[in-house]
């Protein structure tokens, strides 16, 4: 069976840059602290630890979003979203995408996520529906300030990104429910 396409795939090209996690890595199962007892069935909910470097000269802050394109709908489904990211920032401890955002840098925003809150929910695919992937993603961005707030969908976050990307960094950790 081939293997479905990134939805990065379908977005105009931009460099890619490093991303590093003590908690996620590329086709690694997802650890159970970053899966979802909110919509799923006894994570944590707790964010990945994201480290990134080697961005775009003229970087004004960045992005990290979450997105399982493998889920049961046409539009798959956003775990995460936050923008307004200082460039100065370059890292996010595990849990930064904690209800409220306090362990966020500030200035950043946090979008509501599929599941209906502003903050990062974990992973929680179907019970036997396979393996699904996780797109963690850092974009770098060519403005301090997006210009939107957090009434936008992560949809409308995304639209946003895609024109003000400089780069991306994306790590792609799995998670399947037997």
């Amino acid at each position: 069976m081939a293997r479905p396409p990134s939805p990065y795939d379908f977005l105009p090209e931009v460099p890619a840059f490093d991303v590093t996690s003590r908690d996620i890595a590329d086709g690694r199962a997802m650890p159970r602290r970053n899966t979802s007892g909110i919509i799923g069935t006894g994570g944590e909910d707790v964010s990945p630890h994201l480290a990134w470097s080697g961005f775009p000269e003229g970087t004004r802050s960045f992005a990290v979003t979450c997105f399982d394109p493998d889920a049961p709908t046409a539009s798959g489904y956003w775990h995460w979203g936050v923008f307004n990211i200082p460039a100065g920032v370059t890292e996010l401890a595990a849990g930064a995408g904690g209800e409220g955002g306090a362990g966020l840098p500030r200035g950043a925003v946090t979008v509501r996520n599929d599941a209906g809150s502003k903050r990062y929910v974990g992973a929680a695919p179907p019970a036997g529906h396979g393996p699904h992937r996780y797109f963690f993603v850092v974009h770098a961005l060519d403005t301090a300030d997006l210009g939107i707030d957090d009434s936008v969908s992560p949809a409308v976050l995304g639209f946003n990104l895609s024109f003000h990307a400089l780069g991306r960094a994306v790590v792609t950790p799995v998670h399947e429910v037997p």
